[in-house]
Formats: C-alpha cells, sequence, structure tokens
C-alpha cells in the first residue's frame, strides 16, 4: 500500500480553503436534518411507533463513531481532501474510485427525493390538489436550476447560504419543541380531541406496539434521516483550521442531531397519539394544524420546502467535490478537475445538474411522490450504509499499517479496531433488514446494478495498467 502523497494536480488550481467552523456545522447539518425528518418520520412512526425514539438513538452513537473514525483518519493525513484520498491511499484506488462515485451517486438519489418532497409540499399551496406529471417535471427542473445558480458562487458565499438555510430549519425545530411544550404543559386539545400528554408516548400499547418486526422495520428512513453528517468529509479542503475545526464538527453534529430529532418527536407524539398521525402527512406541519393554526402550518410549510432545498443544494455541493477529487486521482474524465475563476468545480457541477435533470424525468414516470420517495431514500440508504464501511475498512488498514500516526493522535476513533468490527456488523445487519419490507426489497434488489456498472467503468477505463 502506497505511503507516497496523493496525486494532485496543480495546472488548474486546488480548492481554497475558505469554510470557517460555523460554515462547517451547519452545511452537516443542513445536508442530514431535511427529507429524512420532516417528510420519512411520519411513516417511519406509523411503523414503529415511539420505539422510532430508540431507534434514532441507536443508530445516531453508530453514525457518530462512523464520524469519530472519519475524523482520524482525515486528520492524520492534511493532504487527504476527502474519503476518496484515504480510501485510495490506504485500501487501493478501487476503493477510492468505489467510494468517490457510490456517494456521488448517493446524493444524486437524494436529490431526486428532495425533488418528490418538494413537489409534495408544494401542493399545500394548491389547494391539496397533486399536480399532473409536467407540472412535477416543470417545478423539478425549476429547483435545479436554482440550486445549480446557487453552487455556482464562491465557496464562502456558499458556506454563508447554507448556513443560514441550515439555521431556518433549526429555528424552525426548537420553534416547535416550544410549542409543542406549550401544548403539553397546558394540557390543549386538538381539533381531533386529544390531549396532548407526554403518557401518549406509552398509554397507545406502549414503546414497542408494533413488536420487534416493526421496530425493526423503521430503521430504513432512520438511517436515511442521519446521512450527510458525513459532509464534513467532502469539506475538509475547503475547511481553515481543520485541525480544530474538524474535531468540533464531528463531536458536535451528531449529538445535536439526536437532540433535534428525538426531541421534535417526543413533542409531536405527545401532541398526536403515534396511530393517529397520518403516514402521508409530515407529522411538523400536521402539529400545527391539529392545533387549528393555519398561517402556522402555512409558514411550516415553507420552512420544510425551505429545509427540503437546503438538503439538495449541500447535496449538489458535495457531488461537484466527488467528481473534482475523482478527476484529481485519475479515476473520472479530466474536465471534472478544472476550477473556474472562483475556485468552483464548475464542470463536475453542470455533469451533476444534467444527472438530476434525468432524475426529474420520474416525476412523470412515476407521478406518486411518496413512492418515488421510497425507493430514492431506499436506495441512497444502502449507497451510504457501504460508504461508511468503507470509511470503517479504511480505519481498519489504517490502525493496522500506520501505527505511529494512530499513537500520536489527539483525535483517536473509541475502541479502536473492536469499534469497526462492532459498527460493520450492525449495518450489515441493517441491509438485511431492508430486504424484510416489500417496498425496501425493490430498491435492495436494484442497488447490485449500480456495483456492475463500476467494475465495469472502473476495469474498463480508469484501472492504471
Amino acid at each position: 500500500m502506497s505511503s507516497q502523497p496523493l496525486n494532485t494536480s496543480k495546472n488548474d488550481g486546488d480548492l481554497q480553503r475558505s469554510l470557517s467552523n460555523r460554515h462547517l456545522q451547519l452545511i452537516a447539518i443542513g445536508g442530514a436534518i431535511g427529507t429524512g425528518l420532516f417528510m420519512g418520520s411520519g411513516k417511519t412512526i406509523s411503523l414503529a411507533g415511539p420505539s422510532i425514539l430508540f431507534i434514532y438513538m441507536i443508530i445516531g452513537f453508530m453514525v457518530f463513531l462512523v464520524m469519530r473514525a472519519l475524523g482520524e483518519l482525515l486528520l492524520s493525513n492534511l493532504q487527504y481532501k476527502s474519503f476518496i484520498d484515504f480510501s485510495t491511499d490506504l485500501i487501493g484506488p478501487w476503493a477510492g474510485y468505489f467510494v468517490g462515485w457510490t456517494y456521488w451517486l448517493c446524493w444524486i438519489t437524494i436529490g431526486i427525493a428532495d425533488l418528490s418532497a418538494i413537489i409534495y409540499y408544494l401542493q399545500f399551496f394548491n389547494g391539496g390538489v397533486p399536480f399532473s406529471p409536467t407540472e412535477g417535471v416543470m417545478i423539478s427542473v425549476a429547483a435545479i436550476f436554482f440550486i445549480t445558480g446557487l453552487n455556482l458562487v464562491t465557496v464562502k458565499l456558499f458556506g454563508e447560504m447554507e448556513f443560514w438555510f441550515a439555521l431556518i430549519k433549526i429555528i424552525a425545530i426548537v420553534v416547535l419543541i416550544v410549542v409543542g411544550l406549550w401544548m403539553i404543559f397546558t394540557g390543549f386539545t386538538s381539533t381531533t380531541g386529544e390531549i396532548a400528554s407526554f403518557t401518549h408516548l406509552w398509554s397507545h400499547d406502549g414503546m414497542f406496539p408494533k413488536g420487534f418486526s416493526g421496530f425493526l422495520a423503521g430503521f430504513q428512513i432512520a438511517i436515511f434521516a442521519f446521512v450527510g453528517v458525513e459532509l464534513v468529509g467532502t469539506t475538509a479542503a475547503e475547511t481553515k483550521d481543520p485541525e480544530k475545526n474538524l474535531p468540533k464538527a464531528v463531536n458536535s453534529i451528531p449529538v445535536r442531531i439526536i437532540i433535534f430529532y428525538v426531541l421534535a418527536l417526543v413533542i409531536v407524539m405527545s401532541v398526536t397519539p403515534w396511530n393517529k398521525i397520518d403516514p402521508s402527512v409530515s407529522p411538523f406541519v400536521n402539529l400545527f394544524s391539529q392545533a387549528g393554526i393555519a398561517a402556522a402550518a402555512i409558514i411550516m410549510n415553507l420552512v420544510v420546502l425551505s429545509s427540503v432545498m437546503s438538503s439538495m443544494n449541500s447535496g449538489v455541493f458535495s457531488t461537484s467535490r466527488m467528481l473534482f477529487g475523482l478527476s484529481r486521482e485519475e479515476q473520472g474524465p479530466k474536465i471534472f478537475g478544472r476550477l473556474n475563476t472562483r475556485a468552483v468545480p464548475a464542470n463536475a457541477l453542470y455533469f451533476s445538474t444534467v444527472c438530476l435533470l434525468g432524475g426529474a424525468a420520474l416525476q412523470y414516470f412515476v407521478p406518486n411522490t411518496v413512492e418515488a420517495f421510497t425507493l430514492a431514500t431506499t436506495l441512497s440508504t444502502i449507497l451510504f450504509i457501504l460508504v461508511w464501511i468503507i470509511i470503517l475498512w479504511s480505519y481498519l488498514v489504517y490502525y493496522k499499517t500506520r501505527p505511529e500516526l494512530h499513537a500520536k493522535s489527539t483525535f483517536k476513533l473509541p475502541g479502536g479496531p473492536l469499534t469497526c468490527y462492532v459498527v460493520i456488523a450492525f449495518f450489515i445487519a441493517t441491509i438485511y433488514v431492508l430486504s424484510l419490507e416489500a417496498d425496501t426489497m425493490k430498491a435492495l434488489m436494484v442497488s447490485p446494478i449500480w456495483l456492475i456498472i463500476l467494475a465495469i467503468g472502473y476495469f474498463g477505463f480508469y484501472k492504471k495498467k
């Protein structure tokens, strides 16, 4: 395994370290808190009931450990610009190729899921009437061009916009928690006659009303809700003072997300019993609607829309940086490795935009937005799990072959290799769980096609002779 400096071309410039700690934190939070929470949590609640709280805490802890491994690896060599670099260096070129292109597809599928969510929430302002397939395509195209425009600005300005995007959704969640607590402590009676109370969490067939099978069924969308926290791994090359800011981001982001998710869902299920929550409606919008506050429901819908746009914005940013990294490692077209005058990999960005436009066509062929959302989220979940496993595999190789770097690391993964094996086993078990549900099984059966495409691309075009 090579320990030589990674291949970096200077011909077309390098990414600029323009992102501060607050940018880094909010980009990752913005990527993670999006459709998975605002749109997906309703379905997860219907599948698992209150046990969803334990699901989020378990997954949050496992993802936190992945983040710690990621942080130690990135800080072990500041030449690493993303997980493409360390997986290439530690495992081999095929691993960098696999993780880079797979992560790119992860965010393309999330982008498609976000488009489904945007169309779904805009229906609220259309009198609840579903859009025609043609209208769905037009909305998708407009959203894609808007997001592409945001990503063509300087990295610092992008970070600033994403900071405020993410701040809006965080404020919305905090407001929901505060309003929900007021409703609970005042004994508020909803329009359906339900009195808000914490007792709803266990008074409707307990914390595990759907048994162990229901508990397992909740994992798919719950895992999807956490994807995006590893965005710090794609922003490493554009982060100021990474030795200081990366550990801060890694340590705080998963904890914050768990707090936001768990607290928010405790409030949601306390105001409206879990068995009265419509899986096709955002529980966040529903909370205000149940209270009979029409204006608040409108505002919440707008917040949810901005949240989805924020998630899509982070994703498009990530895809362009992945393609840039692949190009610099000679595992992607050279044209993707060029920066424009604003130090943005514009060609890579345009390619991702074209692919998203192809995804927009799905709105025409799969007009059922909930079905399209489920398929896209499941596929991205599977691919994200594979990326996380590669990160942990890289750590195992690093621990074995670079003991001197591990010894002097100031940001070690707790438990070292043992932790890696436990988390990998957990993720493999999660993939098995996805096979138990008919709708998630469809995406699981499709995912090997991507692995075949990758193998053809690697051995046919990019494997160094």
